[in-house]
């Protein structure tokens, strides 16, 4: 199987004219300069450098924006700098984020041109109270319609979701999950709101007008989503925001649930009900068994499910590895028959 790599390329708040409540994109990307095509190859050069010459799946990402929304002429002149690394072999194409307002037949053709392979759009909500609330601009209808178009000329669809937004609660982040589920996606992520400095968001939690979601309210809120997805044979590429400079506890996130390993955690919670389950029945100190590979997920973020297992047990808990099990396959026996 081959690995996956993205080039990153950021266009903070290139092309979108909406002042979503939550974002601050040049502190979100940390990027705060235009884009220009000379930017664009050099950092295809750069990233080329660090990446496998072969055995690789390579793509260039244009992220932090809205870049259907850019005039179709930028558009163009930024994919264009990609297109040799396309026609030689050594990137597989482009993959973008953008708004599903921002989507029609002469922007997709452009894209379908120029070595586009996958679209994300950011939905964030699927509810319309929701989506006015965090001034998002465009509907949850558009969001179909946008996918289908997207679908229709044969692009990879991916679609972002947030929680915690204004608005939303568990039950309205799991319609929303379930929607987007209906639009069948390749890929989805998902956020957890963060309140950023310089946001209207930071105003509305500095007057009272908004709580943000606790980590444990987003963590058990997103093991349900992902679990919902994964039943639908979608795949989930990314959850809670990647850390930067400017996206941790100590920089621009002014409240919310931010956590550098927040996919880790999710995982974790997911293996904690697991291996619950399988020690309904044991009364004595036990092992569990996972694949290799999930050890730290099961043991959970520094240890997490241990303390709390042995805690809830009572008896002593270890987590070690089976390479004849399977990812979330859990297999538990009494440490002295072991």
């Amino acid at each position: 199987m081959q690995r996956k790599y993205n080039i990153p390329i950021f266009v903070p708040h290139k092309g979108c004219p909406f002042d979503c409540v939550f974002c601050n994109q040049n502190r979100i990307t940390g990027s705060i300069k235009e884009v220009t095509p000379d930017d664009v190859t050099d950092t295809i050069e750069s990233y080329l450098k660090t990446l496998p010459e072969s055995g690789a799946d390579i793509e260039t990402a244009f992220f932090g924006g809205s870049f259907t929304g850019i005039p179709i002429e930028e558009q163009t002149a930024l994919m264009e700098r990609v297109k040799p690394y396309i026609s030689s072999g050594r990137i597989k194409g482009i993959r973008l984020s953008t708004r599903p307002d921002y989507i029609d037949d002469e922007i997709l053709t452009n894209l379908k041109n120029h070595g586009v392979t996958t679209i994300e759009l950011g939905v964030q909500s699927m509810c319309g109270e929701v989506l006015k609330k965090s001034n998002r601009g465009h509907s949850a209808e558009q969001v179909v319609e946008a996918s289908r178009l997207i679908k229709a000329y044969g692009f990879g669809l991916g679609l972002q979701m947030m929680t915690g937004l204004p608005g939303d609660t568990r039950e309205r982040s799991l319609y929303t999950a379930r929607r987007i589920a209906e639009l069948e996606p390749v890929c989805v992520r998902i956020y957890p709101t963060l309140t950023i400095k310089g946001t209207y968001l930071e105003k509305m939690y500095q007057s009272g007008e908004y709580t943000p979601q606790t980590l444990d309210e987003a963590v058990s809120l997103a093991k349900e989503l992902l679990l919902i997805f994964e039943r639908a044979g979608i795949e989930v590429i990314r959850m809670g925001l990647q850390p930067t400079e400017e996206i941790n506890e100590h920089a621009s996130v002014v409240a919310g649930p931010f956590h550098s390993a927040f996919g880790e955690l999710v995982e974790g919670e997911i293996y904690y009900d697991m291996i619950i389950r399988e020690l309904e029945e044991m009364e004595s100190d036990v092992i569990v068994y996972v694949n290799p590979r999930e050890i730290s997920k099961a043991v959970g973020n520094g240890r997490r499910n241990i303390t709390r297992l042995m805690r809830l047990y009572g008896h002593k808990i270890s987590i070690k590895g089976d390479s004849g099990l399977k990812k979330r396959e859990v297999r538990a026996v009494a440490a002295e028959t072991a």
